[in-house]
């Protein structure tokens, strides 16, 4: 009796925590609109117990670690639209929370959309953006098209299986079922839905069964992302059009690389060259720091400026700055290719931050009467030496116009 008495704060407090995680579990599946009787499927138990170990330890908390400045952003997204919490999950699922994520289909970004649905639900993708990308933006796509999908189907499980396998596929076999309860649809041997699905509709909830073991979390190394998820967030900042991340990271003080982590929905290191400028993502501990910090400054002090000179053209001056001459279009505001002498060009690449100051001794700068001839001598240097380093065709040389003297 004694030993009994002793062991019964260990027995109680293990039938509480029993409880307590058979009762989340249960809510788990009820926001899917499960039965509880799904705790019971076989299959779902042999993904839970299978991937304690490997994917929860290794897979499972490195996404969720890298991605602790979007979690926030995400279940606020989904609350917005009425989306339960748990499809924060699908996303893992489909991404491991990366929005570089793209497969072999063409899917992109953290809810891996194909162009076509992207566009379809307001996500731009052009030469400058992939809003697939942008894990705010690609949320409120998901939402819609998650609410959609339940107002069809009726059920949250329905929805979640029509994501992946499209809703044309999945109402087919209803059909067939004639019903649409889950324990029918995913009858191995009756395969009224594709394999993938009878999986995936498992590892999402498996996904937010582990994602809600607290337990777990408290007794790993990782118990910081109980608290990390709810403190840190991203704010929204407009740019106008031009404005350079590196500038942007230099202001604020972080490194570039966790700028565009964030911003990896833009295919350039520069804000797209909209007449009203972009939104960009920076993190909400920085907003008051670019508050004071920020001002606007102009595109030539950003990047370089070229002059038009005779024989240029579009396509030759992108090859050569690297840049498609179709930015640099954009950039300067060009309706067509033609240009014009002494023309000055925006090519957005930066200008180095250290440059050198110019050494007169290599470089000359042509006054009136001058000729090759005449600075050869001048300086001690073939005239055939100048024309290779000047790229120079023939023998015509403008006043003002700076020659550099040695490679």
């Amino acid at each position: 009796m004694r030993y009994l008495l002793l062991l019964l704060p260990f027995i109680l407090s293990a039938s509480l925590t029993f409880n307590s995680d058979h009762r989340r579990e249960v809510e788990i599946l009820e926001s899917f609109d499960i039965e509880a009787s799904f705790l019971y499927d076989s299959v779902l138990n042999k993904m839970k117990n299978s991937k304690i170990t490997t994917y929860k330890e290794k897979r499972f908390f490195k996404a969720m670690d890298d991605a602790y400045l979007f979690i926030p952003a995400i279940k606020n997204v989904l609350a917005q639209y009425d989306i339960p919490a748990e499809f924060l999950f699908l996303a893992m699922a489909e991404s491991h929370f990366s929005n570089r994520a793209y497969s072999k289909k063409r899917a992109s970004g953290l809810w891996q959309f194909m162009p076509l649905t992207g566009k379809m639900y307001g996500l731009k993708i052009d030469e400058y953006v992939d809003e697939r990308r942008d894990f705010i933006k690609s949320t409120k796509a998901a939402a819609k098209y998650l609410s959609y999908l339940h107002t069809k189907f009726g059920k949250w499980y329905l929805a979640a299986i029509a994501y992946n396998c499209g809703e044309g596929r999945l109402a087919k076999g209803i059909k067939r079922a004639k019903t649409d309860e889950l324990s029918a649809l995913l009858d191995p041997k009756k395969k009224y839905i594709p394999r993938e699905s009878r999986i995936y509709i498992r590892k999402i909830v498996s996904l937010a069964m582990m994602g809600n073991d607290e337990q777990f979390l408290l007794k790993s190394e990782y118990e910081h992302l109980l608290n990390r998820a709810n403190a840190y967030s991203v704010s929204t900042i407009k740019l106008p059009r031009g404005e350079s991340l590196k500038r942007v990271a230099k202001l604020i003080g972080i490194p570039i690389n966790d700028l565009k982590s964030l911003n990896r929905h833009l295919k350039y290191d520069f804000v797209p060259p909209y007449k009203n400028g972009y939104d960009i993502y920076i993190p909400y501990i920085k907003l008051s720091e670019f508050k004071q910090k920020y001002f606007k400054e102009k595109i030539q002090n950003i990047y370089r400026v070229h002059k038009i000179r005779r024989g240029d053209n579009l396509s030759a001056i992108g090859h050569r700055y690297g840049v498609p001459y179709r930015v640099i279009m954009d950039f300067n505001r060009l309706k067509n290719t033609r240009l014009k002498l002494n023309q000055k060009l925006i090519i957005p690449i930066e200008t180095r931050s250290k440059k050198k100051k110019i050494n007169s001794k290599f470089y000359y700068m042509v006054k009136r009467g001058d000729t090759l001839d005449s600075i050869s001598k001048m300086h001690k240097i073939s005239v055939k030496n100048l024309k290779q380093q000047n790229h120079i065709k023939g023998s015509l040389i403008k006043v003002g116009e700076r020659l550099k003297l040695y490679e």
